[in-house]
């Protein structure tokens, strides 16, 4: 079953907002979910303390000596696995990386980030050639996009990464007051209340987008299904 890691040398890049917010939607739709917690602050853990009633794992404090075991391990048990990676270049990471069936690289519409964000592609193509033949997919995702309207730096970004024929998720992972909120109140989106989150709705359709693009692109590797 496919192993769905997100990774970005740069951190606040949104890999654990973009890796929770895919978890809780697939485990919502009714899909088997495991989530590996490699970020040394643990923001998923946290999340998965508190009084969500989504049903999915999450693994705390994998090491470098146990990463590739711990993926295989929940790889023959469960449809998705995410990995959440650490904002640095570890070994860890390119372990992490040599499991994955699709990488996801979210960045911010910045420089800053859309640098880093070219890091993490080398370092895909690094372990591609370690590994001989093996061919690993990635997708560039923007997050904490304005729903509304694109920048004018969004717009840059989104051509120098077109003309670097780098591939790009359709859908951006939206700036919404529930990605917040989903961690504050450790529920998942599709459990906190309407009348105390603003655009409920919007953030929820966004990550049901999210996921229906990522099973698009899986697609050819599984023929898992998810029920609606």
């Amino acid at each position: 079953m496919p192993v769905i890691v997100t990774a970005n040398p740069k951190g606040g890049a949104g890999k654990s907002t973009l890796t929770l917010v895919l978890a809780q939607t697939l485990a919502s739709m009714g899909g088997s979910v495991t989530v590996i917690d490699a970020d040394p602050n643990r923001p998923i853990v946290d999340w998965r303390s508190g009084s969500s009633k989504l049903d999915f794992d999450v693994i705390d404090d994998p090491k470098e000596s146990s990463i590739i075991r711990q993926i295989r391990e929940e790889q023959s048990k469960k449809q998705f696995v995410f990995v959440d990676l650490e904002g640095t270049a570890s070994r860890l990471v390119s372990r992490a990386i040599t499991q994955a069936d699709l990488v996801l690289i979210p960045l911010q519409a910045s420089g800053v980030d859309a640098r880093q964000a070219s890091r993490a592609v080398d370092l895909i193509h690094e372990e591609e050639e370690a590994l001989g033949n093996r061919s690993i997919q990635f997708r560039v995702v923007l997050t904490r996009t304005n729903p509304a309207i694109k920048t004018r730096i969004e717009r840059e970004i989104l051509s120098s990464l077109t003309a670097a024929e780098l591939p790009i998720l359709r859908t951006a992972l939206h700036e919404r007051q529930a990605y917040k909120a989903m961690f504050v109140r450790r529920l998942g989106i599709q459990e906190l209340d309407p009348s105390e989150v603003n655009g409920l709705s919007e953030a929820q359709k966004n990550a049901e987008m999210l996921a229906d693009e990522l099973l698009e692109i899986l697609k050819p590797e599984t023929e898992t299904e998810v029920a609606a």
